[in-house]
């Protein structure tokens, strides 16, 4: 059963990405996102801090949902708390920094997980150490990730990808692209497989980067794939067609992933609450949990609600988290999780703005810029909408045509 105390293991965890957080992010927060599509090349000696803990046990990679072979819970001793609870708690105290700078750490990137999640062990062996960004959304396919139009056709032992993939977080800065494409039109969501495209590849085209509303110290790319030549050894997981499992296979990657991003939000929004709270006290509002809510001022009670709200989304993505390292499946509560810190962290980073008044809206203080950073965070990886019918459907027990 999970235990909602921190395990003591993960202390120094924690201590450490918030002194990173505290020490690097937080300062260099306003230069990276005034000067958007600049790498932050401080970020390499991080990087590479993190990287020795990951080799030593002590730091908190790209984690992956791993299940075993047949698909359902592997026995283990005892209960885990493993890479997936290690990332979610570090993730949060890095966004309590800067979202975006975590974003573009090397080698943290939504590609590594996909890669930690369903990749073999020759293929984590070969592709560690390799920065890895993951593209699913194309012009013509957003929150439906099952109506993926780029196409994988086999040629020998090479498949050649043909397609257009936008919104590419890290695209390119990151050493390799996990793409999604389908095998099979015809075959519907089970045809869809993920393969690991390293950057120099002939016909990889990187089309542009875009200007974004907020988490600007990370790139976002669009690519274009000219027949696009991969071997078959980069073919994540099984290539066989299996219509019975459907969409679970690459539906795996984001029973990781989903987590992270509740975490960033969970940062995020925690950094937009302390800052009010001081914001409050110095402007003489009492804020007293002794006390109803509705028997306070109303900037101590809205205070009160975002907390509460704050605090469920934070529970949610403990346990989506506790429940793969423990070989659960999770998919329900990774978007539960994902669901509710989107739209949480949206709430807390915007009532902030508005209770902070001209403070809030000014570049003087940071209010403003997690605003703009946390909306993203309720959009990709699955929209507030998208998480919600997945909910609904798990809950009710109906298929995905059942329940639109």
């Amino acid at each position: 059963m999970i235990n909602l105390e921190i395990p003591k293991k993960l202390h120094v965890l924690i201590d450490q990405a918030h002194q990173a957080a505290a020490e690097f992010f937080r300062p260099n927060s306003r230069k990276y996102d005034q000067a958007e599509h600049t790498y932050p090349k401080e970020l390499d000696t991080l990087a590479a801090l993190l990287d020795g803990l990951a080799a030593t046990g002590g730091g908190a990679g790209a984690g992956g949902v791993r299940r075993s072979e047949s698909g359902g819970k592997k026995k283990q001793k005892g209960v885990q708390n493993g890479s997936n609870m290690s990332v979610v708690l570090a993730t949060i105290e890095m966004c309590w920094g800067d979202t975006g700078l975590l974003l573009t750490m090397p080698r943290q990137g939504l590609g590594n997980a996909a890669i930690a999640s369903v990749a073999n062990d020759e293929q984590l062996k070969r592709f560690e150490g390799k920065w890895a960004a993951m593209a699913i959304t194309e012009p013509d396919t957003g929150s439906d990730s099952g109506a993926i139009r780029t196409t994988a056709t086999q040629d020998g032992d090479y498949y050649v990808l043909n397609g257009e993939k936008i919104f590419v977080t890290s695209g390119e800065r990151a050493d390799c692209v996990v793409v999604w494409a389908t095998l099979d039109r015809n075959l519907g969501k089970a045809a869809i497989k993920s393969f690991v495209v390293e950057k120099g590849t002939p016909g990889f085209e990187l089309v542009r980067l875009e200007h974004k509303l907020g988490i600007r110290a990370s790139d976002t790319a669009h690519f274009r794939l000219d027949n696009v030549r991969v071997h078959k050894d980069n073919l994540l997981g099984s290539p066989e067609i299996n219509t019975e499992q459907g969409f679970a296979g690459v539906m795996q990657t984001f029973d990781n992933t989903r987590p992270l991003v509740a975490a960033m939000a969970i940062g995020c929004a925690r950094a937009a609450l302390e800052e009010l709270r001081t914001i409050l006290t110095d402007a003489g509002v009492e804020i007293d949990y002794d006390r109803p809510a509705n028997s306070q001022s109303a900037a101590a009670a809205k205070f009160l609600q975002l907390e509460a709200d704050w605090e469920a989304a934070y529970l949610l993505a403990l346990e989506a988290a506790w429940m793969a390292d423990n070989r659960q499946p999770n998919s329900t509560q990774a978007s539960m999780a994902k669901a509710k810190a989107g739209r949480t962290g949206s709430d807390v980073t915007l009532s902030a703005v508005e209770l902070a008044g001209s403070v809030g809206y000014s570049e003087n203080s940071l209010l403003e810029k997690w605003s703009r950073d946390s909306k993203i965070l309720d959009i990709f990886e699955g929209t507030q909408q998208i998480q919600q019918l997945i909910v609904a459907r798990r809950l009710l027990g109906r298929s995905s045509s059942e329940l639109k």
